[in-house]
């Protein structure tokens, strides 16, 4: 007979197939005494799990779902199924859980064996990309990332600015925010005294030092805001403006972080979107399901333009 942890793991792994199982058949497959069963169900609900049981003949054992979350056990291609499902959301698919779904994935790869969290890593070349076409992120940098968050460490990074300069970093990370198509890191920078914000995807390298410190007070509080109060003053290449056939109810959602939404008057709505480039904010555009217009800049429209005559073609060529 194992011993009574290991008897209580497999007890666990058992009732977690979620079926009911009979207290006879439960003991014979655990090589215990209907009694010793008992006591090991006692122990399972005192560390939290709610396991009903029937009592009686033809009684028996079922583990049901709790307002709490204890610990699962998992085998080790189910440990990489969840990672590699949390990664998609990270990437954005799931709409308003990309950055639970990082924070989620930096403590489940945590608690792996070293040998899943290899074949964890094994999967990096599946970068996480924000859809619709942002830039590729490592999601090991990303998960780095969110555990100095978590941990409140200093974390130690090189750094590429916008115009091509490279830097050595040493930050308070305060916490990951997913904003038009990329991630951001506002942080404490330890050398420059204030606070600033980066883009993961810059990042070569991000490693927590093991060096703990006191969360700061974020100037306005809220992590979001700041980074697009930085953003706002950083310009980019194109300021794109569209008119939209659809109420701004409608649009807001599918434009969501991307850009600003205004009502305009007579069922249509105003799109403002700052970009580096022309693709992207179109298939925003064309993902709101309605007319719109191009009003600003020329380079838009002409893309618009490349586009749809590359979309025509395809249509006839495939008649």
């Amino acid at each position: 007979m194992a011993n009574t942890s290991e008897r209580t793991l497999r007890l666990l792994s058992l009732l977690q197939t979620s079926r009911f199982w009979p207290g006879t058949e439960l003991a014979e497959r655990l090589g215990v005494s209907e009694r010793t069963l008992r006591r090991d169900v006692d122990r399972l609900r005192e560390l939290g799990y709610r396991v009903d049981a029937v009592p009686g003949v033809g009684g028996g054992y079922q583990l049901r779902a709790g307002r709490a979350m204890p610990p699962l056990l998992l085998t080790d291609e189910e440990a990489v199924a969840i990672a590699v499902g949390l990664r998609t959301a990270a990437a954005g698919s799931a709409a308003g859980f990309a950055e639970a779904a990082v924070q989620a994935l930096a403590k489940v790869v945590d608690m792996m064996p070293a040998g899943v969290r290899r074949r964890i890593d094994a999967l990096r070349v599946s970068a996480v990309t924000p859809a619709p076409g942002g830039p590729r992120t490592d999601p090991m940098a990303l998960l780095a990332v969110a555990r100095a968050c978590r941990d409140t460490e200093r974390l130690r990074f090189g750094y590429t600015a916008s115009d091509g300069r490279c830097t050595e970093r040493l930050v308070e990370p305060h916490r990951l925010v997913q904003l038009h198509q990329r991630w951001y890191l506002p942080a404490w920078d330890t050398e420059r005294r204030d606070w600033r914000t980066f883009r993961v995807d810059r990042m070569s390298g991000p490693e927590p030092t093991g060096t703990r410190f006191g969360p700061r007070a974020l100037p306005g509080g809220d992590a979001e805001a700041f980074v697009r109060a930085r953003l706002a003053v950083v310009p980019t290449r194109y300021r794109i403006v569209a008119r939209v056939h659809a109420p701004v109810g409608e649009v807001e959602p599918v434009v969501d972080r991307w850009g600003a939404v205004e009502d305009a008057g007579g069922g249509w709505c105003r799109v403002v979107v700052h970009a580096d480039d022309l693709d992207w904010p179109a298939l925003v555009l064309l993902g709101t399901g309605a007319e719109f217009e191009a009003v600003e800049p020329q380079e838009f429209r002409d893309r618009l333009r490349t586009v749809a005559g590359r979309f025509l073609r395809a249509a006839d060529d495939g008649g």
